[in-house]
């Protein structure tokens, strides 16, 4: 790497403490009108790799599924009321991944990246954190709006774009999402599935030109126009709307063969150490796994992030990346993740050990 290079040098992390996944897997049948769309839903529920969710509301009474009062059976909220909850839940969750950080943030920061698709306000979280983390009045910052689950790989991109610019930069990136305050009451199976993976969660990254962590490299986009309606995310009367289909892990098995010697420029899959792929459902590993042809446990990390969190949109592949900075071993790495477009984000990195 050359004395320009930028550095990821540490990763904070953050969940709420309300473990919701056994909840949502009782509550859906009630919404579901045919046996064998139950059945279905039951079976997915066994063979989604996932076995906790969290998130930002408590369990509620009195007929309602929690206690901001989003979701009562027959009378789910409109999107302003689940934007309140946003702007009342969602910088602590942010504040406390920056914590996790440590004694990182000691030597200051310069520039805010601040990255949600779910969730608006202003002044917003950005402003929050700037007065709880005391981290100066003048600091730059910026918002990434709306891009979805690969918005992180985005982030650290333009963070790498503002430390090769301005040398001396520190900065700042937060992927915060509150995934569950959009629940809809539906009983569109493939709507409930995708409401199946979903959770909230925070990672806060230190990005800066000190040579310790995961040097980043060249990061690259591939999009797949043809498949622009798999994924979608829409601003509705009744929260955001997500159309996730089931042909997305045909599609990237079809996208990857014909991109990865780009993404990985020129190297072969198998050169790669550190597989950070972004956990967008166990299909989806799947499908990146048997379209690169890779060993079983090149996605092991993935794996474990997805079964202990389920896909927490932007801030998953953080939470990916943070378990191989601690696992301390060194080696070539490629970090990715997939959202509207149909977009495949990637950063190439090196774990320096």
């Amino acid at each position: 790497m050359t004395r320009h290079a930028v550095h990821l040098n540490a990763i904070g992390t953050a969940t709420p403490v309300n473990e919701v996944h056994g909840l949502f897997a009782s509550y859906v049948p009630r919404l579901i009108q045919s046996d064998r769309e139950r059945r279905l839903f039951d079976r997915m529920v066994q063979r989604c790799g996932i076995e906790q969710r969290y998130s930002v509301l408590a369990p509620g009474g009195s007929g309602q599924l929690d206690d901001a009062g989003l979701y009562r059976h027959g009378a789910f909220a409109d999107t302003a009321a689940r934007m309140r909850v946003y702007q009342e839940r969602a910088a602590d969750l942010a504040f406390e991944a920056a914590v996790d950080l440590g004694d990182e943030l000691n030597n200051g920061v310069t520039h805010l990246l601040l990255v949600s698709c779910t969730g608006f306000a202003a002044p917003g979280v950005d402003l929050e954190l700037i007065e709880r983390l005391a981290l100066g009045r003048g600091i730059e910052r910026t918002v990434v709006g709306f891009m979805g689950c690969h918005a992180a790989i985005n982030a650290l991109r333009l963070a790498g774009h503002i430390v090769r610019s301005e040398p001396q930069a520190r900065v700042l990136v937060v992927c915060l999402e509150l995934c569950t305050l959009h629940l809809q009451e539906t009983s569109n199976l493939e709507q409930l599935l995708a409401f199946l993976i979903f959770a909230d969660g925070c990672a806060a990254a230190l990005v800066t030109r000190e040579p310790r962590g995961l040097a980043l490299g060249a990061s690259t986009t591939a999009i797949a126009p043809e498949a622009a309606d798999q994924i979608t995310w829409h601003i509705g009367s009744s929260g955001f709307d997500m159309t996730l289909s089931g042909s997305v892990p045909s599609t990237l098995g079809a996208v990857l063969p014909a991109r990865i010697r780009s993404i990985l420029q020129g190297r072969q899959p198998g050169e790669i150490v550190h597989w950070a792929v972004h956990p967008g459902g166990r299909s989806v590993l799947d499908a990146v796994q048997h379209a690169l042809d890779l060993d079983p446990q090149a996605l092991a990390t993935s794996r474990d992030v997805l079964r202990r969190y389920g896909n927490m949109s932007s801030a998953t592949v953080l939470f990916v990346l943070k378990a191989m900075l601690e696992g301390g071993v060194g080696g070539a790495g490629c970090a990715m993740a997939f959202g509207p477009g149909l977009a495949l984000e990637s950063v190439l990195f090196e774990a320096l050990g």
